[in-house]
């Protein structure tokens, strides 16, 4: 909604002001659905008879806006006009007074002629009202005198005064009720106080004619703003708004009989404190010599009585200016400005009164309105404060939380703007912060102190979880609930106060303190005023000049006496009488404790804010200044708007060592006190400082706490914990329970490759690809790498087996080479018969690389070693098979000429033709996509097997599908010459050992395929083992059997003899 406009009409302001107190929401109506406001705004009106102006009513009176001029200078100049002077009637001479019978009729139309007011007045023989000031009635007889002097220039009927209106309006109707200024007669001078009162129009003559009701219009604001007071005359002066009186009792209205003066009850020492600080630092700032030299300050106070409405009507006097005149110099005469106001102390009643007097931009420096909402620059532009604001004070609460870990508190707030606005910050606080904490529940304190809602209320804190209490409610309620709370035997909490009753003695009872034991409160800061109780001390009505009758009414209210005229009934109950002679020292009263200086100190620092204002201003060299044109504010022509610049600016240190400036809010620096309440062994209460919280233009915010000082509500000297679930230690994470506020969890712990290594951490977080979590799961650990190794068993086992089938070979290759001569070893074709051995060795030792952790040579050269060999071996057997065929062949009639194709050459060019091909492959698919070692982290998430990648899977496929062509080539060959004669050929050994050999690559592949990790490289060494071990023992077992132990079958004969037996 946008904020209300600085023109606005006065109706607008009082509902602008009616409604800051609520909530509220604003609908619009179109104007078709609003025909009940459209009907009544069409309602014929009647029209005004002149004969409806009543005799003992008088015209409103309207200020001047030209330079202050007597009447006679207006009659002058009007006269000198060569149109004005041709115009008949009164209202073109000016302000004419025939007759005034009444005389304080004549001082007022006196005092309205020097002050800019055009006026007519007549007769009238009314009694004067019983409420005009002694002031005025001494001033009757020159104010009467002055007005008989422009006697007899017109003859409007006596006991009227008619002002007339700049504009002529016509009048809109009869009888219009509406709010205006109503007149005030104080010694002499027409003072408008903003009431409502009904005026009726009439269009006599070109003038607007406004009357209104004379007779006993002041009495109500005059009782209160002129008894409740204290006043110093001074060059310049300052308004303060104290609530010195506990309440403000109005008369019943019953309409039949005059009313009653309104009265206030219940004198507070403490606020009359806060008042006398204001005066002590007036007093203080007129002796400095450094500060406002030349210029006196004087103050005008007044008592709010806690109520909204004196202190709003206060303030509108403070505003309108002093019926007292005083003089700056020879030729300048005036009122005395009341420049700025200290005060209100409530929030309620500073946001009413910063509302109006900021519309005139009138400096007002609280010290102890808390609500965040002053800061709004744009509805409250002329107010500041020395007392932090709510937000700062909730901050201070949650750094406090913080600081000990508590996370789940319970908040009470007084059902006011006060306490709505310290929920309201509170709640947006968590909600942004979540960090934090957050509340079990929020309960408003019932205005009444219902003792149901009471009960209830103390049964939710009973029945929580939470073990922290905050609580933003004033000392009075406080009381109320700690009532509650004792009658129940709620212990065990741990309450945290607002300044409100942080340090509010009348909770000290043995009563309460069991209770409140270890309360922590954020407390208005305590400062030093030197020389205050010795001000405090010379108090006395014979030394007040002024007549306060403040200090009359403390007198009495201190030595229970009253000041002569006595009234009756205090004659008639035995009432001491006031005599002065009472010795103050002695008194029973707390008005000379100054040990503890809260408000009285944020008090002094307001009017030392305006003071320093006032005297930077003054201090301004003409042709610098920061105003239109360069110009300069002078003590004659200052504006408050002026000051309120100077006052944006200000920035001094306090004799306490406290920085005093204003924020682009109007916040002063804030500071603020932690205190702590103390319950010791001998049944007394103390509390005392444990800590500062504090914000700086370098520093920040700093929360500064003496932890040992601390004393806590339980027996333990620790802490206590207020969570609704414990934290989530490392390795868990948080899972919110569903329609519960955030503080309320489970722990989960994290899944493998997650971890959390913070406490409460809300989510697990995954450990990069080579790292795995920790058994905990709270760091990350590399993982595991997977390789076929030489340490482990299968390892060792396999490595074992090669280098057996490598020895085997190299005995068989020894056993063949002793005995090459032989006809066993001559008639298989030895030399095929070493090649093959020397390629099974290589095919036993090409395993080898399979084995160990994987690195580029080894993933190039394992799989081109392996294929090689194996194509060389298969490539001997195809040869020893295809020469078997060709020598069967060679022996029947003809065929002879076949063996040519088969001779030595032959034999060995087949053999390297084949193994070449192999090369070729082996060649080509390293160039194009050469194995790598690879790390694969998809078989396993904790480990990385650590493999060679083919690279190419082509290239693998054709290099063991050409030794599968060959073998199965081999195998065909061999197959056909199995019924052979066995002296001639070894075909059946070799289909054997070929049958061997394609068994186990066929049951490889899918073993190899379905292998993970390091078993691909186990099957694929076995499969080498095995194949070679097979064509080993199946083609060279017999042939060693027989060159060994069957020595006498290795002869020509005996080889020749079974060939004939066969044949």
């Amino acid at each position: 909604m946008k904020a209300v406009p600085q023109m606005a009409s006065p109706r607008v302001m009082r509902w602008a002001v009616t409604l800051r107190a609520y909530e509220y929401e604003i609908r619009y109506r179109a104007g078709k659905d609003n025909g009940n406001a459209d009907a009544l705004s069409r309602l014929p009106l009647p029209e005004c008879p002149e004969a409806a102006l009543a005799e003992d009513q008088v015209l409103m009176l309207t200020q001047d806006p030209f330079p202050l001029m007597t009447g006679a200078q207006v009659k002058s100049w009007t006269g000198r006009d060569p149109i004005l002077a041709r115009r008949s009637g009164p209202e073109t001479r000016g302000s004419t007074i025939q007759e005034i019978d009444h005389p304080a009729a004549a001082a007022t139309a006196a005092g309205a002629e020097e002050n800019g007011y055009t006026a007519e007045a007549g007769g009238g023989n009314e009694d004067p009202p019983q409420d005009i000031s002694d002031a005025a009635r001494t001033e009757e007889g020159s104010a009467a005198t002055s007005a008989e002097e422009n006697d007899g220039e017109n003859g409007a009927s006596r006991g009227e005064l008619r002002c007339s209106h700049r504009e002529r309006r016509p009048p809109d109707h009869c009888g219009l009720q509406v709010r205006k200024s109503r007149i005030q007669l104080q010694r002499g001078v027409l003072r408008p106080s903003v009431l409502s009162f009904p005026i009726s129009h009439h269009h006599h003559r070109g003038m607007m004619v406004l009357k209104a009701e004379l007779k006993s219009m002041s009495r109500i604001l005059t009782y209160v703003f002129l008894l409740s007071r204290m006043y110093k005359p001074g060059d310049v002066v300052l308004g303060g708004l104290f609530p010195i009186h506990f309440s403000y009792v109005f008369p019943e209205l019953s309409f039949t009989s005059e009313p009653q003066d309104p009265t206030c009850n219940g004198f507070n020492i403490a606020m009359f404190r806060w008042a006398q600080t204001m005066a002590f630092a007036v007093a203080e700032i007129n002796r400095n010599p450094g500060l406002l030299p030349n210029v006196t300050l004087g103050y005008l106070l007044y008592d709010t009585c806690y109520t909204i409405g004196v202190a709003f009507g206060g303030a509108l006097s403070l505003v309108s200016g002093r019926e007292e005149r005083f003089r700056l110099d020879e030729s300048c005469t005036g009122f005395p400005p009341v420049l700025g106001i200290v005060g209100d102390s409530w929030s309620a009643q500073s946001i009413a009164i910063s509302s109006v007097v900021g519309l005139y931009r009138v400096p007002m420096v609280s010290y102890y309105a808390l609500c965040s909402c002053l800061s709004n620059r744009n509805h409250f532009p002329s107010f500041f404060r020395t007392i932090p604001s709510n937000a700062f004070q909730v901050e201070a609460m949650l750094q406090i939380m913080r600081r000990f870990q508590w996370t789940w508190a319970g908040l009470l707030i007084s059902d006011d703007a006060y306490g709505r606005d310290a929920a309201r910050i509170f709640q947006s606080e968590l909600r942004a912060r979540s960090d934090l904490g957050c509340l079990a529940y929020l309960e408003a304190l019932p205005w009444d102190s219902d003792p149901v809602q009471l009960n209830r209320i103390v049964s939710v804190m009973k029945t929580s979880t939470a073990r922290v209490v905050i609580v933003y409610v004033y000392g009075i309620r406080m009381v109320k609930l700690m009532e509650e709370v004792a009658r129940q035997r709620v212990t065990g909490l741990q309450w945290i106060a607002d300044v409100g009753w942080a340090n509010d003695p009348n909770l000290q009872t043995p009563h309460f303190m069991p209770y409140l034991r270890g309360t922590l409160g954020v407390a208005v800061r305590q400062g030093e005023i030197p020389g205050l109780r010795d001000f405090l001390s010379k108090l006395h009505p014979g030394n007040d000049s002024h007549g306060n009758p403040l200090v009359r009414q403390f007198w009495e209210h201190t030595f229970r006496c009253k000041f002569a005229p006595l009234p009756s009934e205090w004659v008639d109950a035995g009432g001491r009488v006031c005599t002065g002679g009472e010795d103050l020292g002695t008194a029973d009263t707390t008005l000379l404790d100054v040990s503890d200086l809260r408000l009285e100190y944020n008090v002094y620092k307001a009017v030392y804010s305006l003071a320093h204002a006032l005297h930077d201003m003054l201090q301004c060299v003409p042709g610098r200044g920061p105003f239109t044109g360069h110009s300069c504010a002078t003590l004659q022509t200052i504006q408050p708007w002026q000051l309120v610049y100077y006052l944006e600016k200000i920035n001094f240190t306090t004799t306490f060592g406290d920085q005093v400036s204003f924020d682009e809010n109007g916040n002063a620096l804030p500071i603020c006190d932690v205190m702590n309440w103390a319950w010791l062994p001998d049944g007394s209460t103390e509390f005392h400082n444990v800590g500062v919280f504090k914000k700086s233009a370098s520093a920040g915010e700093q929360l500064i706490l003496d932890e040992d000082r601390i004393v806590w509500s339980f027996e333990s000297t620790e802490p206590p914990r207020s969570v609704c679930s414990e934290s989530c230690s490392p390795g868990t994470r948080v899972a919110r329970r569903k329609g519960e506020p955030v503080c309320c969890f489970d722990c989960i712990a994290c899944s493998e490759g997650e971890i959390s290594n913070e406490t409460d951490s809300t989510e697990c977080t995954s450990c990069p690809e080579d790292f795995w979590s920790s058994p905990q799961r709270d760091h990350c650990v590399p993982k595991s790498m997977e390789f076929l190794s030489y340490h482990e068993p299968l390892g060792i086992s396999l490595t074992t087996i090669s280098l057996l089938g490598t020895i085997i070979c190299a005995i068989v290759l020894g056993i063949f080479v002793y005995h090459r001569s032989t006809p066993m070893v001559r008639a298989n074709n030895s030399e095929l018969s070493f090649l093959l051995l020397l390629s099974l060795k290589l095919c036993f030792l090409c395993s080898l690389l399979f084995i160990g952790r994987p690195r580029l040579w080894t993933c190039q050269l394992r799989h081109a070693a392996f294929g090689i060999s194996f194509v060389l071996c298969v490539s001997c057997i195809l040869v020893k098979t295809m020469v078997v065929l060709a020598v069967f062949k060679a022996s029947k009639p003809g065929s002879a000429d076949i063996l040519r194709w088969f001779g030595a050459m032959q034999q060995r060019g087949t053999v390297l033709f084949l193994t070449f091909i192999q090369a070729i492959i082996c060649i080509a698919w390293l160039v194009s996509a050469s194995p790598t070692p690879h790390k694969n982290t998809q078989y396993h998430s904790d480990k990385i097997v650590y493999e060679c990648a083919v690279g190419s899977t082509v290239g693998f496929a054709v290099l063991l599908g050409y030794i599968g062509l060959l073998a199965l080539l081999s195998f065909l060959l061999a197959f056909m010459a199995r019924n052979l004669p066995d002296n001639f050929n070894e075909a059946k050994l070799i289909t054997f050992s070929m049958l061997i050999f394609c068994a186990v690559w066929i049951a490889f592949i899918p073993a190899y395929i379905s292998s993970p990790g390091k078993y691909a490289d186990v099957v694929e060494v076995f499969a080498i083992l095995a194949s070679s071990f097979g064509i080993l023992v199946a083609l060279f077992g017999p042939k060693c059997y027989i060159i060994i132990l069957k020595p006498e079958r290795n002869t020509k004969k005996s080889i020749m003899g079974r060939a004939a037996t066969n044949m």
